[in-house]
C-alpha cells in the first residue's frame, strides 16, 4: 500500500478523499465497537470522540471547556447538543444529522463556571435520559468517556447506570479508514514542509521560541486548523528533556530537537526532527547514531501479527541511559497511536507493554520516538516517525531527512577549508598549544 497525498481542494478529474465515506465510515466502526460492548449507549463530551461520531467542529477554543455532549444509542443515531448557535448552523449545514432532529441547542456546565444550584447539570441529564428511554435503553449501563462530578451525580439521580465507555471510543478508533490515514498523511507533509524551513532558519542567535513562531505560521499558511504546540529544545535543555520549548538563544554548536503537533482537519500530528547548528560534537552525533539505530530496529518489527512487546524489547531499558526505573523515563523511548487526537492506542513503553502486549494490525497509524543522552552531559537526540501498519509491514508517512544527523546553519570557513561540521574540541574550551 502506498499513502496518496493528494491536495486537499476538491477535483472532478482525480479520485480523492471522500468526506461522505470519512463520515459513514467512522460511525459504523463507532456502532460496531458499541454492539461488540455490553454498553446500551454511548455519552461523549470529549472533544475528539464528539467528532469522530457526529463530524461536527465549532473550533479548538472548545476543546478544553466540556461544553458540548453527544449520545450514541444502541441501534439508533448520534444526537449532539451543541453551544449556542453552533447548533443552528449545524441545522443548515450537516445534513447528515437529520436538521433539528439530532442536532440540538444544549450547554453543559462550563467547568462548574454556572451556578451550582442554576440546574444545568440535571438538564443534561435529563436530556440524555430522555433519548435513552425514548430506545427503551434506561436500563442499560451508559458508558461515558469524560465527565464533572456534578453531571456524574445527576445521571445517577435519573437512574442510569454510568460506567467507562472510553475503551469503547478508542476501540473504534484504533483501526483508521483509508480516508483518516489519507488526512494523517496529508498532516505530516505540511510538517515536512515547516521542516524545510526551520532547516534553512536555524543558525546561533534565534531563540526557541521565534522557532516555534515560525512553524506554526508555515503550518497555519498551508491551512492547518489548529497548531497545538511545537516542543523546541536547544543546547543544555536536551539532556533531561524538558518537553516545553523556552526563549533560549541558539549558540554555534548546539543540539536543537523539535516535536511539531498539529491538526488537519482534525488528523494530528507527532513528529520530532534533530538538528545541530553549525557543527556537531562527537558526543552529539555519537547520541544521534544510538537514537536512529534504536528507531530503525523498531520499525523494522512493524508488521500485522507483531506486538507493542516486540517493538519495546529492542529499546533500551531506563537503567541504560540515567534513569531509575521505566516511569521515570516515560515518553522517551515510547509509541503512540495517531489520529484525531494524539496518544491512542496502541501505546508502546516498556513500563506497560511487556506485560500488557497489544497486537498491531493492517490500518494502525502510530507514532515511535526515541531518545539518547549523550555522553558530554547535556546534548541529546530526539527522533520520532509516524508509520502506517500495511499488509506486510509498514510505511513511513514522515518524510523529512532523519536517517542522518543534519547541521543546520550557515556553513563557515578558515583560511585552509571549510569549517568542519564535526568538531571535537569547540572553540570556546582551552587547548594546550602545540
Amino acid at each position: 500500500m502506498t499513502v496518496r497525498t493528494f491536495g486537499t481542494n476538491s477535483v472532478d478529474w482525480e479520485q480523492r478523499l471522500d468526506l461522505d465515506r470519512l463520515r459513514e465510515d467512522r460511525l459504523a466502526r463507532l456502532r460496531g465497537a458499541l454492539e461488540r460492548s455490553s454498553l446500551g449507549a454511548l455519552l461523549t463530551f470529549d472533544f475528539a470522540n464528539i467528532r469522530y461520531m457526529t463530524a461536527t467542529h465549532i473550533g479548538t477554543w472548545a476543546m478544553d471547556k466540556l461544553i458540548r455532549f453527544a449520545v450514541l444509542p444502541r441501534g439508533g443515531e448520534p444526537v449532539l447538543w451543541d453551544f449556542g448557535s453552533a447548533a443552528k448552523h449545524h441545522q443548515l449545514y450537516n445534513p447528515w444529522l437529520d436538521g433539528t432532529e439530532r442536532a440540538r441547542a444544549g450547554i453543559s456546565t462550563l467547568r462548574g463556571a454556572f451556578h451550582p444550584d442554576a440546574g444545568i447539570a440535571e438538564e443534561v441529564a435529563r436530556k440524555v435520559a430522555n433519548v435513552l428511554r425514548e430506545h427503551g435503553l434506561a436500563d442499560a449501563p451508559l458508558g461515558v468517556d469524560l465527565i464533572e462530578m456534578p453531571i456524574l451525580a445527576a445521571l445517577q439521580r435519573e437512574g442510569l447506570d454510568v460506567v467507562d465507555g472510553q475503551q469503547v471510543f478508542l476501540d473504534a478508533r484504533r483501526i483508521k479508514t483509508p480516508d483518516e490515514i489519507g488526512l494523517l498523511a496529508q498532516a505530516a507533509s505540511m510538517v515536512d514542509a515547516a521542516y524545510e524551513e526551520l532547516y534553512t532558519f536555524l543558525r546561533p542567535g534565534v531563540r526557541e521560541n521565534e522557532c516555534v513562531g515560525l512553524v506554526s505560521k508555515v503550518l497555519y499558511d498551508l491551512g492547518s486548523e489548529y497548531v497545538e504546540g511545537v516542543n523546541a529544545i536547544s543546547g543544555e535543555r536536551c539532556s533531561p528533556h524538558p518537553h516545553v520549548y523556552s526563549d533560549r538563544l541558539i549558540r554555534p554548536g548546539d543540539p536543537a530537537f523539535f516535536d511539531i503537533l498539529h491538526s488537519h482537519m482534525g488528523y494530528r500530528t507527532c513528529y520530532y526532527r534533530c538538528f545541530a547548528v553549525g557543527s556537531a560534537s562527537p558526543a552529539q552525533r555519537d547520541a544521534y547514531v544510538r537514537c536512529r539505530e534504536y528507531m530503525d530496529r523498531a520499525i523494522a518489527l512493524v508488521k500485522p501479527g507483531a506486538t507493542t512487546a516486540d517493538i519495546v524489547s529492542v529499546w533500551p531499558t531506563a537503567q541504560e541511559f540515567g534513569f531509575p526505573d521505566e516511569e521515570a523515563a516515560f515518553a522517551l523511548q515510547y509509541g503512540h497511536g495517531v489520529g484525531l487526537s494524539i496518544w491512542e492506542k496502541p501505546i508502546f513503553s516498556r513500563l506497560v507493554s511487556l506485560e500488557h502486549p497489544e497486537v498491531l494490525e493492517e490500518g494502525m497509524v502510530f507514532a515511535l520516538e526515541t531518545y539518547w543522552p549523550g555522553s558530554d552531559g547535556w546534548s541529546a537526540a530526539r527522533i520520532e516517525e509516524e508509520v502506517v501498519v500495511t499488509a506486510d509491514g509498514c510505511e513511513v508517512i514522515t518524510k523529512f531527512p532523519a536517517e542522518e544527523l543534519l547541521v543546520a546553519g550557515s556553513r563557515y570557513y578558515t583560511a585552509t577549508g571549510p569549517l568542519p561540521t564535526t568538531r571535537s574540541a569547540q572553540s570556546h574550551l582551552n587547548r594546550s598549544v602545540r
